[in-house]
């Protein structure tokens, strides 16, 4: 058997070159863990499936945060809005202080962390984990969309990646 050759860098720089370039919804994971709550910034959650409600999405590290998420049994998605952008740069920065007092949280009475925020909120529970290269795919059931607790983003776009940066979408930038 012939060893399978390594991709040219060129193919990984490509590719980070066009998913960078294709922008993403932002949210924001968090989980309960046995040394507290954790949490992360994701912009791969995908819906899959309205019927039953299923999303996925993927964490590209197998420590840390992500490492506690991808063990959970349950966690809460947090789809932000405008609004959320300090919460998004709180939870994508590696080392912040993220659950303290200063940050509008609080427990469900199901264990998971749940942010004050401007989006939709989702509370799921992982039915797969399935390595992916150097990742893990999250398949999760959605088993209750919560209700709106934090100051609403009425009016307000969603929070987008792109280009490694944070943008929103509003009116102005709909298409005829």
């Amino acid at each position: 058997m012939t060893a399978q050759p390594l991709l040219a860098p060129t193919l990984t720089e490509d590719f980070k070159e066009a998913f960078g370039s294709h922008p993403a919804g932002v949210a924001v994971i968090t989980a309960a863990s046995a040394s507290g709550p954790v949490g992360l910034t994701a912009s791969s959650v995908a819906s899959v499936s309205a019927e039953p409600p299923l999303l996925a999405f993927s964490l590209a590290s197998r420590a840390g945060s992500a490492a506690a998420i991808a063990e959970a049994d349950t966690f809460v998605v947090h789809l932000l809005g405008s609004s959320d952008v300090a919460l998004a740069r709180l939870f994508a920065t590696a080392g912040s202080e993220r659950f303290t007092s200063g940050l509008q949280w609080r427990t469900l009475p199901t264990g998971e962390p749940l942010l004050a925020h401007g989006g939709h909120t989702l509370r799921c529970e992982i039915l797969s984990r399935t390595p992916a290269g150097g990742s893990v795919l999250i398949a999760a059931r959605v088993v209750e969309v919560l209700p709106r607790g934090g100051a609403e983003d009425v009016g307000a776009g969603p929070l987008v990646y792109h280009r490694r940066r944070f943008h929103t979408l509003g009116e102005a930038t709909a298409l005829p």
